[in-house]
């Protein structure tokens, strides 16, 4: 189950997994739907997420490329060390913010 908020024309959205081949469908479906009905900027906060697969990395991706045309912007939030690490590897931390647990 994924919370989403939406506070101060933000989005916040909490996947409550990890985001890996068998839960990115739903969260795709989630996200597409949060992102159609103008969700401005995004955070994506993995407080409860442990791990993120390639498939993961591809919706998170995605989602930056959708916000970006619309003129927002993505923010990973809560991170642990080794996502941090995963993104900052794959140079994805330069298109959009990563921030700490």
């Amino acid at each position: 189950m994924t919370q989403i908020l939406k506070e101060n024309g933000r989005t916040i959205v909490r996947p409550q997994r990890d985001i890996v081949v068998p839960a990115t469908d739903e969260l795709r479906r989630e996200l597409k739907e949060v992102i159609a009905t103008g969700a401005g900027d995004l955070t994506i906060d993995l407080t409860g997420v442990e791990i993120i697969d390639s498939t993961g990395l591809g919706l998170l991706i995605a989602a930056h490329n959708t916000l970006k045309k619309a003129g927002s912007a993505l923010t990973v939030t809560n991170a642990s060390t080794d996502i941090r690490e995963l993104f900052k590897s794959m140079r994805l931390d330069k298109h959009f913010t990563v921030a700490a647990a």
